[in-house]
């Protein structure tokens, strides 16, 4: 895995030695990520990165421009590697991380709001569609903010009220969810 573009472009994102996670994917990251720059811009914005697993999504976000990422995942070995990793690349700064389940933190409100969340759960993942209604309903999505959702094809979300943008890219599908239609 690498950064695609940015002030970290090419940098190897190392990935955490388990077998608890299924990193997204070049051709994936590429696909969200074009979707997202050609309506709006990272800078300065708080980032927000569920399941963060190896914190690819993340790191391709500071890269873009944003000013910080808090990066949530329930295992200890891929938050140690991530503030490993945020040290390697010099953005420790930008970063901070949360060792929580996800259901946990969605319940909390004291992280504040966020223009992007990013969640790459695992596809099985038991509480996908509470969490869509969480993460929308709550306060930590800001009212022009973007969700964005991998999962697999088990999950259909294109008839979602705020869902604006579905696409399969090999066996993941990205799901962006808005409050606002304005941008696409």
């Amino acid at each position: 895995m690498r950064i695609i573009t940015g002030k970290l472009k090419g940098r190897n994102i190392p990935v955490p030695n388990t077998d608890l996670l299924r990193p997204t994917t070049d051709r994936t990251k590429e696909g969200i990520f074009a979707v997202i720059d050609a309506r709006t811009y990272f800078d300065n914005t708080r980032v927000l990165d569920l399941f963060a697993g190896s914190g690819n999504l993340g790191f391709e976000a500071i890269s873009r421009g944003a000013s910080s990422v808090l990066f949530v995942d329930q295992e200890i070995d891929h938050i140690k590697q991530i503030e490993k990793t945020a040290n390697l690349f010099g953005v420790e700064n930008q970063i901070s991380t949360l060792k929580l389940e996800i259901e946990n933190f969605l319940e909390k409100t004291e992280y504040g709001s966020f223009d992007f969340i990013f969640a790459d759960p695992p596809y099985d993942y038991f509480w996908m569609t509470e969490m869509i209604g969480q993460v929308m309903e709550g306060s930590l999505l800001k009212d022009d903010g973007w969700f964005i959702l991998e999962h697999d094809k088990r999950h259909d979300f294109s008839d979602h009220p705020q869902c604006r943008f579905s696409k399969a890219y090999g066996r993941t599908i990205a799901s962006i969810f808005r409050h606002t239609d304005e941008g696409f």
